[in-house]
C-alpha cells in the first residue's frame, strides 16, 4: 500500500545552502515495517490531487513548528508560536483532499493538530500557560524513551488499534487540541488532562495522536501502523 508522508523543510544553512527537506527515517520505518510503501510528498500545491491519485493513505508528520492560530480562529499568537507557512498549507490542501477521497490518515504529533484544525477544532498554544500542574510534554529525556502515560478510551478506533488501555509513550509538543469539533472523539488523554488522541468516525480510519508512535518503543505502537496500512487496504 502507497502511504503519502508529510516532509519537514528547512532554510538554507546546516544540510545545505538551500532550502532543503527533512524526515526522520524512523517514518518510513514504522510505515514499510507494518507492509507499507512510504513516498515522501515534497510541498507542490499544484500536485496535492496528483499525488493522492497515486495514494492508498497519509500520514501528516510532525515538526518542530506550530500552526498560525489564526487558521483555528484565535485573536492572540503565543510569543512562543513559530510557523513554516509553505508547509502548512501543503498539509491543510493534503489533509483536505485527503478527507475528500475518504482515505485513511495518520496525524502524528503536529499533524494531529493540523486535522484538529482542518476539521473546526481549536488548540492550545502553549501547555505550560493554560494548563495548571502540566506535565513535561516537551520530555527532557530522549525520544526513544517514554516520557508520560496516555489512557486510550474504550469503544475507539485508537483503542482497537493499539490493543492496550494505558501506554507509556513519548512526548514532544508545547501545544495540543482544545477542542476537537463537530466531529472529533477525544481518545486518548494524559493524566494532567491534555488530549493526546483524537478520531474522526464519521471519516473512516481518521485518527491523530499526540506521541511519536514510528519511534515504536512497544509493541503497541507497531500495531497502530499495522492497523493504518491495513486499513488502506493491505492485509
Amino acid at each position: 500500500m502507497r502511504i503519502g508522508v508529510t516532509l519537514d523543510v528547512e532554510p538554507p544553512g546546516g544540510f545545505s545552502a538551500h532550502p532543503w527537506y527533512a524526515i526522520r527515517v524512523n517514518y518510513g520505518q514504522a510505515i514499510a515495517d507494518a507492509g507499507g510503501l512510504p513516498i515522501m510528498l515534497p510541498h507542490h500545491l499544484e500536485l496535492v490531487d496528483r499525488y493522492l491519485d497515486t495514494l492508498d493513505g497519509v500520514v501528516i508528520s510532525g515538526g518542530a513548528f506550530d500552526l498560525d492560530p489564526a487558521l483555528f480562529g484565535a485573536t492572540h499568537r503565543h510569543a512562543t508560536v513559530s510557523t513554516k507557512d509553505q508547509r502548512t498549507a501543503f498539509e491543510w490542501a493534503l489533509c483536505e483532499g485527503a478527507l475528500a477521497r475518504g482515505l485513511p490518515i495518520l496525524g502524528i504529533c503536529g499533524g494531529l493538530q493540523l486535522m484538529c484544525a482542518v476539521l473546526g477544532g481549536t488548540l492550545i498554544q502553549h501547555i505550560p500557560d493554560e494548563i495548571s500542574g502540566a506535565l513535561a510534554h516537551e520530555q527532557p529525556n530522549p525520544r526513544d524513551e517514554p516520557g508520560h502515560a496516555v489512557e486510550i478510551a474504550a469503544g475507539t478506533l485508537l483503542r482497537r488499534a493499539l490493543g492496550v488501555e494505558r501506554l507509556r509513550v513519548n512526548s514532544a509538543h508545547h501545544q495540543a487540541p482544545a477542542t476537537v469539533g463537530p466531529e472529533g472523539v477525544i481518545c486518548a488523554r494524559a493524566p494532567d488532562g491534555v488530549i493526546e488522541g483524537v478520531e474522526w468516525p464519521r471519516r473512516g480510519w481518521c485518527l491523530g495522536v499526540q506521541w511519536h508512535p514510528e519511534y515504536q518503543i512497544n509493541e503497541a505502537e507497531g500495531r497502530l501502523f499495522a492497523a493504518f496500512v491495513a486499513a488502506c487496504g493491505g492485509e
